[in-house]
């Protein structure tokens, strides 16, 4: 949960780097939560006309899109590489990258945030 609310904190944050755990942490507790608020859509109104999960995804774009660049930042990639969630198969391309080991030491993009931690 902390590595959740790290990511969180860093609400539109776009430099430095995050390590894997807080990227998969980040994404499984959004995960479990649109699940949580998908329940109560589902048991307050008509199944199409929620509104909890909009809610939801229109606070939670910032961050995610913070964690995933920072993410991509801790493989020395471009932040701009998310763009190519925009293709067909393009999030396969987010999601490799994102299982990768981060770069050793620093990088363009700022200190190894393993080594800081």
């Amino acid at each position: 949960m902390s590595w959740y609310l790290i990511a969180l904190k860093k609400y539109a944050v776009f430099n430095g780097r995050s390590r894997r755990r807080e990227y998969w942490t980040f994404t499984l507790f959004t995960f479990l939560l649109l699940i949580v608020m998908r329940m109560l859509d589902y048991a307050l109104s008509t199944p199409g006309a929620g509104v909890f999960v909009p809610l939801y995804l229109l606070a939670i774009v910032l961050p995610a899109l913070g964690v995933t660049v920072r993410r991509l930042h801790d493989t020395d990639r471009s932040g701009w590489w998310v763009l190519i969630q925009l293709v067909p198969l393009g999030g396969f391309v987010i999601l490799y990258f994102a299982v990768q080991e981060g770069t050793p030491g620093a990088n363009q993009f700022g200190p190894n945030p393993k080594a800081v931690s």
